[in-house]
């Protein structure tokens, strides 16, 4: 093999982006804003006046909350193009708070809960929001839309609902023969409107809710009976200041703490679905904390709903083409000039209508994909029982009751061992050992191994992520029973590791290498792993390998045009005889970060990324590789890692390389291993 760089051909050199200038950019970006925004207001409207009367706070509270999200939110969160705003996920909390203290009092918790979650974000404790299980989360969702959907349809009919989920349900069947009324007709005809206008394939771009809305209003004018939106006054004198309690300070703490979190998680399970959405921009989770925080704050302050981050106008803003934070802002003033210009219009609506849409809201929060999720990952019991507590009990004691559901699933998978005796017909007995091998496991572990009959040979399989002291010592000691009958006995387990991956677990190799009596044994590497020299990326974490399995090298990028990465894979391949050599980039990449933004002139570090230029261009020109990668919501830092690692890996088919090659990619923040397969980077575990 050369070993001598080949050079870069001129056509392969990066291209600088044509840029356009700062005025057409900027032009630009506010008339896509500007649309955006128009289309988010006609989606927000409806549903926080549906959301104000669900909560049983003053309607115009709604509209100021809504206004106050799109202007405070969106101009001080994280999530540039998420959209914030009453939320029906908070709504039954509101309705037992106003219940219960007044909506003085809910307004001060309000406030106290925006001041808790700046802290939240001031403290960077962001990312603790988001480990609340995924099945908790949904099913407190799902028993919220059911208790709002129950609720509403005794309004739809013309009635008032009850104070629980199974008085509702109870008095429906009553409800449905009384009250068969106009303001039956109207609610029907806005759940078929909502309903209907997707699966008719009616253009996207009209917001069904406001269509329902408009369309109920306009034959709600044939029943002058029907009971309308009240709007005392107009938007300034809706504005209530919070009361402070005059008691029950444990309760309003208690209050403060639950819609702190609620809308938290709330606002950064949104985020990161806007995340999905579009490659571009990036949520920082503190940062959004503190912009909820401040927009509940105000809202508070003003007499408004709580406030979080909405999926269902942050999408529609994703959608209509939305560029900056500018689209969140605008949408936020076009209600407030609404609220404030067109009380007469808003008093127009009938509250059958909106009851009508929030019948549809609360049971789209009743997903079946959820549903299916949480079945795959073996986590219906905690959704089931989180829903449950909802609807039987109360949201926090739902929650609650998933959270400990949760943790019970967690301790019985940590401590659950599957061990059984295989008897082939030819061949010794086989005992797998899969799951973690504790000392709870080893009763099991004992009957299944007495079922080996003296002198016969075994072989005994530890497929396990852990095995503990206790557990070690009682197999150890009846391998070594076994054998004095005469029997063979082998003990193996994937990859007969050495040692402790990382200290995460302990091993059977492990606790022989640690054991007086055994010592520790010298592995030849299997391969070569030309790595990035990031201190995040660490070979033995990524392949999950002891060390000495691997021949490691590692530099800024990962590169294989240099004389030292070269010279490595020469040693590698011709003294080592390793036969695999895999090529490991990894998210977030800074030497990636560097060649999009431009390292300093004249810099090593600019001189060393000259020859990754190549990565670059091929990414610009469209690279399969890159495109795969934006496609799956990849950042375009990442989507260049990938490339980099597809062209380091050309460079070594070009030297003649005489092993087998392969691309290896870590997601950091998520743990995973990506596998180079077809032009496209695939999960491998």
């Amino acid at each position: 093999m050369t070993t001598d760089p080949p050079a870069v051909p001129p056509q392969t050199a990066a291209r600088a982006p044509r840029r356009r200038p700062p005025w057409t950019t900027l032009r630009a970006d506010l008339a896509a804003d500007l649309g955006a925004s128009l289309v988010v207001f006609l989606v927000a409207v409806p549903l926080s006046l549906g959301i104000a009367l669900a909560s049983g706070a003053p309607i115009m509270a709604g509209l100021i909350a809504a206004a106050v999200g799109g202007v405070v939110a969106g101009a001080l969160g994280g999530s540039p193009l998420q959209v914030s705003g009453p939320a029906a996920g908070l709504a039954v909390v509101v309705a037992e708070l106003v219940t219960r203290f007044g909506w003085g009092v809910t307004c001060a918790i309000t406030v106290g809960a925006g001041l808790l979650q700046i802290l939240f974000g001031v403290t960077r404790v962001g990312r603790f929001a988001q480990a609340v299980p995924p099945a908790v989360v949904h099913g407190m969702l799902a028993g919220i839309g059911i208790t709002i959907a129950l609720a509403q349809l005794h309004v739809v009919l013309g009635g008032s609902p009850r104070a629980g989920v199974v008085e509702n349900l109870l008095a429906l069947p009553a409800q449905v023969v009384a009250h068969v009324t106009g303001a039956a007709a109207i609610g029907l005809l806005t759940i078929v409107v909502v309903v209907a206008w997707p699966l008719l394939g009616l253009p996207r771009a009209v917001p069904a809710p406001l269509v329902a809305v408009v369309l109920a209003t306009a034959v709600g004018g044939f029943f002058p009976a029907l009971e309308r939106v009240d709007l005392p006054g107009g938007m300034l004198e809706s504005i209530t200041p919070p009361l402070l309690p005059r008691g029950d300070w444990a309760g309003v703490a208690g209050a403060v703490l639950t819609v702190a979190l609620i809308a938290s998680a709330e606002s950064l399970l949104s985020a990161v679905a806007v995340d999905r959405m579009q490659p571009r921009l990036r949520t920082d989770v503190d940062r959004e904390l503190v912009g909820q925080g401040a927009a509940n704050a105000v809202s508070g302050l003003l007499g408004g709903l709580p406030v979080t981050g909405v999926i269902v106008r942050s999408a529609a803003n994703v959608a209509a083409g939305a560029r900056t934070r500018a689209a969140t802002v605008l949408h936020g003033v076009w209600v407030a000039v609404f609220a404030a210009a067109l009380v007469a219009v808003i008093e127009l609506v009938p509250l059958a209508a909106l009851a009508g849409l929030l019948v549809v809201v609360g049971a789209k929060l009743v997903r079946p994909e959820d549903v299916r999720t949480a079945r795959q990952h073996s986590e219906l019991a905690v959704y089931l029982v989180t829903l449950g507590g909802v609807l039987l009990v109360n949201l926090l004691a739902g929650v609650g009751a998933g959270l400990a559901a949760a943790g019970v699933l967690m301790l019985r998978r940590s401590a659950r061992s599957r061990v059984r005796l295989e008897t082939p017909p030819d061949g010794p007995r086989r005992v797998v050992v899969g799951g973690t091998l504790s000392f709870l496991s080893v009763p099991l572990l004992a009957r299944v191994l007495a079922r080996v009959p003296p002198g016969v040979p075994v072989h005994v399989d530890l497929v396990v992520d852990y095995l503990d002291h206790a557990a070690y010592d009682h197999l150890d000691a009846w391998v070594r029973r076994h054998r004095a009958t005469g029997a063979w006995v082998r003990v193996s387990e994937p990859g007969d590791r050495a040692e402790p991956v990382a200290g995460r677990f302990a091993t059977w190799s492990h606790w022989q290498a640690t054991d007086a009596h055994h010592a520790p044994r010298v592995r030849e590497p299997a391969g070569l792993l030309l790595g990035c020299s990031d201190a995040r990326a660490v070979p033995d974490v990524i392949t999950a390998g002891a060390s000495g399995d691997l021949f490691t090298v590692q530099n800024v990028g990962n590169l294989v045009t240099d004389t030292g990465a070269r010279a490595a894979v020469e040693y590698a391949v011709d003294v080592l005889g390793v036969p695999v050599i895999a090529v490991c980039g990894h998210s977030g990449c800074g030497a990636m970060q560097a060649l999009l933004t431009g390292a300093a002139p004249d810099s090593s570090l600019e001189r060393w990324l000259q020859p990754a230029r190549r990565s670059l261009a091929a990414l610009r020109e469209g690279h399969p590789v890159g495109r795969a990668a934006l496609r799956a919501g990849r950042s375009e830092v990442d989507a260049l890692s990938m490339v980099n690692v597809a062209l380091q890996l050309e460079q070594l088919r070009e030297l003649g390389v005489p092993a087998e090659l392969t691309g290896v990619w870590f997601d950091v923040p998520a743990g995973t291993v990506h596998v180079l397969e077809n032009d496209e980077f695939r999960s491998l575990r």
